[in-house]
């Protein structure tokens, strides 16, 4: 029924799309992982997957002890309260932005010169499908179009080693451009949107300084919209 290596986002997608059209109303539960994992063909990991997902995006809300929920009418959109932190066992979600800073500040210097007319064309149009996606309110989309920004920065990098250690990371990156959803404000998602676009203007210049400035300034104001504290996220050895 689906890509077997895109599965856990083709049934986020699906359930996004039952949510939108109101077959899974705000508030109700949703059916047990035993019988929306045979509903999709699917095993229980890869629904528990999604499910981490569409909750990461606040579109659905899990209750101790009484299931999972669609979020209701208050709570779609801006929320105002992130899912929990799904890899605390392993790092804080500040161990990861400070990572990104570093290494994704860096990753955007090399990349400077590096890429293609096409490359670069590619990444407006991601930032224009953020942009449409957000109106929409198609959160799976929307981040999709922001992995895909940032993903052809990191292929057209000049360092194997750190494009291999940004792949190592990856899910945790990812979870980094989703936690924040619930709480991002439509001005907030202009402000990201004209941070892309910046990023992009310094690497079409090849301005490789400017290009990991304009890289660290979006990944220290995402930070901040999730909750943390740019200052303290500061590349230097202060830190």
């Amino acid at each position: 029924m689906f890509n077997k290596t895109l599965v856990p986002q083709s049934v986020a997608r699906e359930i996004q799309g039952m949510i939108q059209s109101g077959q899974l109303k705000p508030g109700e539960k949703i059916p047990s992982q035993r019988v929306f994992s045979q509903k999709f063909g699917i095993s229980r990991a890869s629904l528990r997957e999604a499910l981490l997902t569409l909750e990461t995006l606040g579109l659905l809300k899990t209750e101790a002890g009484r299931g999972t929920f669609v979020a209701g009418p208050s709570e779609l959109g801006v929320t105002g309260h992130m899912a929990p932190w799904r890899y605390s066992d392993s790092y804080s979600v500040f161990d990861v932005f400070q990572t990104r800073i570093l290494l994704e500040g860096e990753i955007a210097r090399l990349a400077a010169g590096r890429l293609t007319q096409l490359q670069l064309d590619k990444m407006e149009q991601a930032t224009r499908t953020m942009e449409e996606c957000w109106a929409n309110q198609d959160l799976l989309a929307n981040v999709e179009a922001d992995l895909e920004f940032h993903g052809i920065i990191v292929s057209a990098c000049s360092n194997a080693m750190l494009k291999a250690l940004y792949q190592m990371v990856r899910d945790l990156v990812t979870e980094t451009q989703r936690q924040p959803i619930p709480i991002t404000d439509p001005e907030r998602m202009q402000e990201s949107i004209g941070e892309h676009r910046k990023i992009i203007i310094a690497l079409r210049s090849n301005d490789g300084p400017r290009a990991k400035l304009e890289m660290e300034t979006h990944i220290r104001n995402t930070a901040r919209c999730a909750g943390l504290e740019p200052k303290s996220l500061s590349t230097d050895s202060t830190l």
